[in-house]
């Protein structure tokens, strides 16, 4: 079983001739984001937040995933999720409710979900066609017994993290895309696992006599 350095080194490796762009995006995500929150106190900031997330969130996600699959990353996918807005928004939206509802309970059980839920940008990018709901629930699937190991990747960052309060936010435009991209090699490995442990399609029923002619 992969580990917390085995998905680092996969990131590390594959955003090779990339980190540049995928710091532009990030820089980009993180001006739009600071424009957002200035605007917090007038309506029209909260509801462009609330907007604007998903899509976002989704465009991260196209980004990562490419890098870990060996695709070429441009600055326009970062807003690849406006093009699938309704379901990128609802998504974000599911998301944000359930984990809001379940962190009533208590606090632990929101961080859990939050876990449970992480992949439901990677899910609905590979299926399309699938709703929102249906993203937010097959991450679900996919996570469990994994949230563990999804944790362990990323507090192994911790260090990073330190590095970058250091550097007064400025070493978080490359940190970030390596951890999002370590993210997604941990989501490509539970695809592959979980394709790997699915049974074989049914095979056709052979008759008897077909099965004695074979023989023969």
């Amino acid at each position: 079983m992969l580990k917390a350095k085995d998905y680092r080194k996969e990131a590390w490796g594959k955003l090779g001739g990339k980190w540049g762009t995928m710091a532009l995006c990030t820089l980009i995500v993180t001006i739009i984001g600071g424009v957002c929150a200035g605007l917090s106190f007038f309506v029209v900031g909260a509801f462009a937040s609330l907007l604007i997330t998903g899509p976002l969130a989704a465009g991260t996600a196209l980004l990562a995933v490419s890098v870990i699959r060996g695709n070429n990353v441009s600055v326009e996918m970062q807003f690849s999720g406006f093009k699938n807005f309704v379901k990128t928004f609802l998504l974000n939206l599911i998301n944000g409710i359930f984990i809001f509802l379940w962190s009533l309970l208590f606090f632990i059980p929101g961080i859990i979900k939050t876990f449970s839920y992480s992949m439901s940008y990677y899910v609905l990018l590979d299926n399309p066609s699938m709703s929102s709901n249906d993203a937010r629930k097959r991450s679900m699937e996919i996570m469990a017994g994994n949230k563990w190991r999804l944790f362990c990747l990323e507090f192994s960052f911790i260090g990073w993290g330190i590095l970058c309060l250091l550097t007064l936010g400025i070493l978080s435009f490359w940190v970030g895309p390596y951890m999002e991209s370590a993210k997604a090699a941990f989501y490509q490995s539970l695809v592959k696992k979980d394709e790997a442990e699915k049974p074989d399609a049914e095979q056709p029923e052979v008759k008897p006599e077909e099965s004695e002619a074979t023989a023969e």
